[in-house]
């Protein structure tokens, strides 16, 4: 069935529908209000309140050709929740802003929400409310709120000359799988599905997030825009600069072996890993590794220089080159 011969609030009945089905909104205890009114509202628990806002735009970030619905819902509500990951907090509360083209087809949009639902559930984020609209492509706007139960955040602007840099995980994995599924690439099916995955189904480190405000780090950031401009965005925030020894990046076996000489390249610029890139006091981050149960990887040191200046080197100490610098959306 055509979403213009549903109509708007038989849209938005439907999609209701599937949320209270799945037991999400009545998980949280402190929401008062969800969908069916102007707002959403909700009791204040007396924390730092976080808020974060993304927008998916068809043609611009997904294709439909190489993403099913369910997997745009899933990623549309990941790289939200993994910006409250990367403060430190607890994504609690979404909202969704859908465009859609006239003749767009009900069950793709139920699908984006099974994909939204599935991620909810495994986060017990609330999908609270949102609006629709009619637009010559689809567009997908995801407000998610969280908080910090103790107050504590990481942020983009406490790097000290001095600090250690760290990253969870593996760096250029979902840069990989989105060359695989853009350029048709064939692999050995695993090595496919699992790096396709990974552009896909990103899954947010909000366990690590709040694993790293305990053990007394305070500057972090997720991966979203690749690994160099986002550790750019942590030296500009706090007027440093850093080191990073290329060797030390975590890279993923399979992106190495299908990939070989390009695999740094995507790690430092491919962006979308939307892992953990942090900065602290060595002792910290050691003691933090034991706690943890994804890798951590020490890649190098804030110093002190210009502000926003990397300087990417090898084990031996030679300059690294890249020419791919990260996401830029102008």
């Amino acid at each position: 069935m055509k979403v213009s011969r549903l109509g708007e609030f038989g849209l938005i009945d439907l999609l209701n529908k599937m949320i209270k089905d799945a037991k999400l909104n009545t998980a949280s205890s402190d929401l008062i209000l969800g969908i069916g009114d102007d707002t959403a509202a909700w009791k204040g628990r007396g924390q730092v309140q976080l808020a974060t806002v993304d927008t998916m735009v068809q043609g611009i970030h997904f294709t439909l050709e190489t993403t099913t619905w369910e997997e745009l819902g899933w990623k549309s509500l990941a790289i939200n929740i993994s910006d409250i990951a990367s403060m430190g907090g607890i994504p609690r509360y979404a909202l969704v802003a859908l465009a859609l083209p006239y003749d767009a087809e009900t069950g793709n949009i139920t699908g984006l929400y099974k994909g939204m639902i599935e991620i909810a559930r495994k986060y017990k984020v609330a999908i609270a409310g949102g609006n629709i609209s009619r637009a010559p492509q689809v567009s997908i706007t995801v407000t998610v709120l969280g908080s910090s139960p103790d107050s504590k955040i990481l942020k983009r602007s406490a790097a000290k000359v001095g600090d250690t840099v760290a990253i969870t995980g593996y760096a250029g994995s979902a840069a990989a799988g989105m060359e695989i599924l853009e350029k048709g690439l064939k692999f050995h099916t695993k090595t496919t599905r699992h790096l396709k995955n990974a552009f896909l189904h990103p899954v947010p480190r909000v366990e690590e997030g709040r694993l790293l405000v305990r053990h007394g780090i305070t500057t972090a950031i997720d991966t979203s825009d690749g690994l160099l401009a986002d550790l750019r965005h942590i030296c500009e925030a706090s007027g440093v600069g850093a080191k990073v020894i290329t060797d030390l990046i975590p890279i993923n076996n399979m992106v190495k072996t299908g990939f070989k000489e390009k695999a740094l390249e995507l790690a430092l610029g491919g962006g979308e890993d939307y892992e953990l890139l942090f900065t602290g006091d060595a002792r910290k981050i050691a003691g933090l590794k034991e706690d943890i149960k994804c890798p951590v990887t020490v890649i190098g040191d804030i110093i002190k220089s210009e502000p926003g200046k990397i300087e990417l080197v090898d084990a031996d100490g030679k300059p690294v080159k890249t020419r791919r610098t990260g996401w830029k959306h102008f």
